[in-house]
């Protein structure tokens, strides 16, 4: 069972979800090898590109982020991920609003068009043809 209780993840994930904020990810470690306890290791503004930067590939990792994407020339939209390690039913707790889960092994598995892809599936209605 993971520890989420650092006041400071809540706090991340509500300034991500804020639409007037800049942030638009969050990162989340444990705090030691032998620890169970979450704690925010960094937050951005610069996308999934710069959250994949951040990632540790030593370490077991969780994120949240704000994906926006365009379905087509007069609407943008804007829906949430979750990037999930072995605790996601904990830190599910927390970061409780998202569109998709997806499950991060390595960087490439957070390029960004294959995530629009999922989340245009998932979000219903698609007008160009995804």
């Amino acid at each position: 069972m993971a520890d989420v209780s650092d006041p400071t993840i809540a706090e991340a994930y509500l300034e991500v979800r804020n639409d007037k904020s800049e942030s638009n990810w969050l990162l989340l470690d444990y705090e030691s090898d032998r620890s169970d306890k979450l704690k925010l290791a960094s937050t951005g503004t610069g996308g999934l590109a710069e959250l994949r930067e951040a990632l540790d590939d030593s370490k077991a990792s969780y994120a949240y982020a704000r994906v926006s994407y365009s379905n087509d020339k007069e609407s943008t939209r804007e829906k949430f991920i979750l990037v999930i390690s072995v605790h996601s039913a904990d830190v599910k707790n927390v970061l409780r609003v998202y569109s998709i889960e997806v499950a991060a092994r390595e960087k490439d598995d957070l390029n960004e068009d294959p995530i629009v892809v999922r989340l245009r599936k998932a979000g219903g209605a698609s007008y160009d043809g995804v």
